[in-house]
C-alpha cells in the first residue's frame, strides 16, 4: 500500500467555520461585524496562506500518480505577508470601519511561517495561482452570507 503524505500550511477560503479560529477567518468575522481585530504582538509575524482551490489542485495531482513521487510534500503558498498587512487587506476589502488592536504575543508564536514547495514544484510543475487579494475576494462573500 503506498502512503502519501502532504503537510498543509494555513489554507482558507470559502466554507471554513466562522468560528474556527484561524487568522484569516477571524479577521474577515471581526471585520464583517465592525469588531476591533485583534493581532498578537506587533503585526510584522508573517504568514503565507494558501487558497483552498490551489490545495485541492496539488492534492488531486499527488493522488492521481502512482508512487512516482515519495512525499512528504509541503503544500501552500509562499508569498509571506506579515499579519498586520492583512487585517489591513481584510479592512479594506470589507469596507470595514474595525480599529486593530494589538495585544501581548504568545511565548510560542514563530516569527515567520512560510512552506518550502520546492518539491511539490518539482514533482507536479505546481505553483498556488491565486494572490491573497483573489482569494480574499473569493472568500468574503461566503463569510457575509455565513454571518446574515
Amino acid at each position: 500500500m503506498a502512503i502519501k503524505v502532504v503537510r498543509i500550511f494555513n489554507t482558507y477560503g470559502p466554507k471554513m467555520d466562522i468560528n474556527d479560529g484561524r487568522v484569516v477567518s477571524n479577521f474577515i468575522v471581526q471585520a464583517l461585524e465592525n469588531r476591533d481585530i485583534t493581532i498578537y504582538g506587533d503585526g510584522t509575524q508573517t504568514r503565507s496562506f494558501c487558497y483552498v482551490a490551489d490545495l485541492v489542485s496539488v492534492i488531486h495531482k499527488y493522488m492521481k500518480i502512482g508512487k512516482k513521487a515519495a512525499g512528504p510534500f509541503n503544500i501552500g503558498n509562499p508569498k509571506e505577508f506579515s499579519i498586520l498587512e492583512l487585517a489591513q487587506k481584510v479592512i479594506d476589502k470589507t469596507g470595514s470601519s474595525s480599529n486593530i488592536i494589538f495585544q501581548s504575543i504568545p511565548e510560542d508564536d514563530p516569527k515567520q511561517r512560510k512552506p518550502d514547495i520546492s518539491l511539490a514544484r518539482s514533482a507536479f510543475d505546481w505553483e498556488p495561482i491565486i494572490d491573497i487579494d483573489e482569494g480574499l475576494n473569493l472568500s468574503i462573500p461566503y463569510f457575509k452570507k455565513a454571518l446574515s
